[in-house]
């Protein structure tokens, strides 16, 4: 599912516009962004938590030259879903 098709769903769903839904996914979104930027954790219940975490520096090795490099520290976006969204995904999608 894409961008469109996502929009599209919600806005039959909610019964909003599509336009209007689109600005609220969006408004979503960015809001996110902007916890994310301070370090904060995001959790949406039933549904699971983001979070920022570092990654620290490694080093790895190309297997075809086999030449060692230094990865630097990076901050990556961590997410864990509930129990229940496990489970769901555990038994092919379908609900209990």
């Amino acid at each position: 599912m894409n961008n469109k098709e996502f929009i599209t769903e919600l806005a039959q769903q909610t019964g909003y516009t599509q336009s209007v839904t689109q600005t609220l996914v969006r408004n979503i979104i960015d809001e996110m962004a902007a916890r994310f930027d301070e370090g904060d954790i995001v959790s949406i219940s039933g549904f699971g938590t983001f979070e920022v975490k570092k990654r620290l520096e490694r080093v790895v090795v190309n297997p075809a030259t086999q030449q060692r490099m230094l990865v630097p520290p990076k901050l990556v976006l961590n997410f864990r879903p509930t129990a229940s969204i496990k489970e769901r995904l555990k038994n092919g999608g379908e609900d209990e």
